[in-house]
C-alpha cells in the first residue's frame, strides 16, 4: 500500500467507537472537491430527514407519515398515541415471550418448543435474517418459515416438524391480511395442524393492522393473540416492529439490545456534519459511484458467516426503496440501485473472478467483524488462526479490486450481536432515505410491487374462466387457441397455454392432455 493511500485511509475513515462501527470510502475515487459540491443536497436530505421523524407525510402518494425510527425510541413519536402504543407494544411481546418459554402460553397438547414465521417480503426477509445472524444452537425455539407460495416449499419445511406440530407456535405477519401468499401460508400451515388432529387457532398468533383481515379472521377464531402493525411502518423497514421483535424475543434473543443498537445509531446518523455521519457517508458514496443514477450494482461482500443472508435483506431495503420509475415531480427518471452478494471468503470460489477481471459494472461493500469467535481459536499454520485467514482473504481482495480500477466501500464492527444487528439495521435505513432526498425520489411507497400484485390477480382469474369452461364441457377436447377464444382471451394466449401446462403436471385440476402434431395443438380436457 502507497503512502498516498495511507493518507487516503486516514483522511476518510469514519470510526463510531459509541456504536462500535467505522466505515472506510478511502477506496471509492472520488475528487477533494466532492464533499464541499455535494454538500448543499447533503444539508437538504438532513432537513428533509428531520422533518420525516416530526411526523411530516413523508409518504405523499399515501399521505402517510413514516415512523421506523420511533420505534427505537419512542419519546421521538409526534404524539403520546403512537409513543403509548410503541411502548405497549413492546411490553406485550416481552410478556407474552416469556409466557411462551415458561408453559404458562402453550397448545392443546404440549409446551411450544417450535416456532413457524409466516410472511413475505419485509414480513419474512428480516425475521429470517436475524434467526440466521443471532442463532444460536441452544435457542428458547427453533425457528422455521414459510416464506413463499411454493407447494414444495411448505412440504420441505413441514417435514421438519412432523410428529411436533404440537410443540409449535405459527406467527402468521401481514399488515392489510389480504397478501396473497401469505395467506395461502396460512391456509396450508391450518391444514396441516388438522391432519395432525390440532386445532390450528390453539396454536397461533397474528402480527396485523387493525382491521385488516387477518386481525378480523384471528379475532373470529379466537387466536392466541394479536400483534399491531401501523401504517407508518413500512415492510422493508419493519424488522424493529413486532414483525422482527416478536420471533427474535420468541427465540430468546434480546431485543432490548436490538433496539438500543439501532437509537444508537439513529443518534450518530442524525448529525448534521456529512464527513461524522456514516449514513451520511454510504449515500454519498452510492451516488458518486452510481452518478445519481445507479449505473453500478451494489456488492454485498460480509466477511461472516452470520451475516450470509444480510445481501437478501439490502435487496429488499435498498431495490424497494430506490427503484422508481418516477421522481417527486413526476418525471420519469428510472431510479435504483441493483443489490447482491454472499459472503466472504466462499466468494473467493465463486464471483469474484469476474469482478476483478470481468464488466467493472458494480462496487463492493465488504463488511468485517473483528471478533472471530467466542474464545479462543486453534493455531492452524505459522500462528495463523481460521479467523486470521478470512480477514487476509477480505483484505487481499479489497487490494486486488482496488488494483483493478474497483471502487469498494469497507464496514467493520466490532462483532455480531443483537445490538450490532441493530446498529446495521438503522445505518442502512437512513442511509436510503438520505440516498433518496439526493435523487429524488419516495422511498417508501411501492408501486411496481403493487402492479405485480393486480397482474397475479388477473392471471388466477383468467385461470377460474378456464376451468369453469372446461368443466362445462366435461369430456371434450380444446386447443389453448379454442379456451382463449370462447374465454374472450385472445390476446392472453400465452398465459392460456402456460396456465394448462401447469395444470396438467399437477393433479389437483384433474387436467389432461392428448398430443397434437405441436405442442399448441395438444387438446386439454377435465
Amino acid at each position: 500500500m502507497s503512502r498516498a493511500l495511507w493518507d487516503r485511509y486516514r483522511e476518510y475513515l469514519n470510526i463510531q467507537p459509541s456504536i462500535g462501527l467505522s466505515i472506510d470510502v478511502s477506496r471509492v475515487r472520488f475528487g477533494d472537491d466532492f464533499f464541499a459540491e455535494m454538500e448543499p443536497a447533503m444539508q437538504r436530505a438532513f432537513q428533509q430527514m428531520d422533518a420525516l421523524e416530526k411526523g411530516a407525510i413523508a409518504n405523499p402518494d399515501e399521505k402517510r407519515m413514516v415512523g421506523h425510527y420511533w420505534l427505537r425510541d419512542s419519546s421521538r413519536a409526534p404524539n403520546a398515541e403512537i409513543k403509548r402504543a410503541v411502548d405497549d407494544t413492546w411490553a406485550s411481546i416481552k410478556r407474552f415471550a416469556a409466557d411462551v418459554h415458561a408453559g404458562r402460553v402453550r397448545g392443546e397438547r404440549d409446551h411450544f418448543l417450535n416456532l413457524l414465521v409466516i410472511g413475505i417480503g419485509g414480513s419474512a426477509l428480516g425475521p429470517e435474517w436475524i434467526a440466521s445472524a443471532l442463532g444460536a444452537a441452544k435457542e428458547r425455539m427453533r425457528v422455521f418459515f414459510f416464506d413463499n407460495t411454493d407447494p414444495d416449499g411448505f412440504d420441505r419445511t413441514l417435514a421438519h416438524l412432523e410428529g411436533a406440530l404440537d410443540q409449535t407456535l405459527t406467527i402468521v405477519i401481514s399488515k392489510s391480511g389480504g397478501t396473497k401468499e401469505t395467506r395461502n401460508g396460512m391456509m396450508e400451515a391450518a391444514a396441516a395442524y388438522s391432519r395432525a388432529g390440532l386445532t390450528f387457532a390453539r396454536h397461533v398468533v397474528a402480527v396485523t393492522g387493525a382491521g385488516s383481515e387477518l386481525d378480523k379472521h384471528a379475532e373470529k377464531e379466537k387466536w392466541i393473540k394479536r400483534f399491531p402493525m401501523w401504517d407508518w411502518v413500512g415492510g422493508r423497514t419493519s424488522e424493529l416492529s413486532a414483525v422482527g421483535l416478536l420471533p427474535a424475543a420468541l427465540q430468546g434473543i434480546d431485543i432490548d439490545e436490538m433496539l438500543a443498537g439501532a437509537a444508537a445509531c439513529d443518534e450518530v446518523t442524525r448529525r448534521h456534519e456529512t464527513r461524522k455521519n456514516p449514513a451520511a457517508l454510504l449515500a454519498l458514496m452510492w451516488h458518486f459511484i452510481g452518478k445519481g443514477r445507479g449505473q453500478k450494482d451494489m456488492v454485498i461482500l460480509p466477511y461472516k458467516d452470520r451475516l450470509e443472508l444480510f445481501s437478501r435483506y439490502l435487496q429488499q431495503l435498498v431495490m424497494e426503496s430506490l427503484g422508481k420509475e418516477k421522481d417527486l415531480d413526476g418525471k420519469v427518471v428510472h431510479q435504483g440501485i441493483a443489490v447482491y452478494g454472499n459472503k466472504g471468503s466462499t466468494d473467493q470460489h465463486a464471483y469474484v473472478q469476474q469482478l476483478r477481471d470481468g464488466v467493472n459494472n458494480f462496487f463492493v461493500t465488504f463488511v468485517e467483524v473483528l471478533r472471530d469467535r467466542e474464545g479462543s481459536s486453534p493455531d492452524l499454520e505459522g500462528g495463523a488462526t481460521a479467523g486470521d485467514y478470512l480477514l487476509g482473504f477480505l483484505l487481499g481482495t479489497r487490494r486486488a479490486l482496488y488494483e483493478g480500477d474497483r471502487d469498494s466501500i469497507t464496514l467493520t464492527i466490532d462483532r455480531v450481536s443483537p445490538r450490532s444487528i441493530g446498529v446495521l439495521i438503522a445505518l442502512y435505513e437512513r442511509a436510503v432515505g438520505f440516498y433518496a432526498s439526493l435523487v429524488n425520489i419516495n422511498a417508501y411507497h411501492q408501486p411496481g410491487v403493487e402492479a405485480g400484485k393486480k397482474a397475479a390477480t388477473e392471471v388466477l382469474m383468467l385461470q377460474g374462466k378456464i376451468f369453469a369452461l372446461l368443466a362445462k364441457g366435461k369430456g371434450q377436447t380444446f386447443t389453448a387457441s379454442a379456451i382463449a377464444e370462447s374465454i374472450g382471451a385472445l390476446d392472453e394466449i400465452e398465459t392460456v397455454f402456460k396456465i394448462l401446462e401447469h395444470a396438467v403436471a399437477n393433479v389437483d385440476h384433474h387436467l389432461t392432455r392428448r398430443p397434437g402434431q405441436t405442442p399448441f395443438d395438444a387438446l386439454y380436457s377435465i
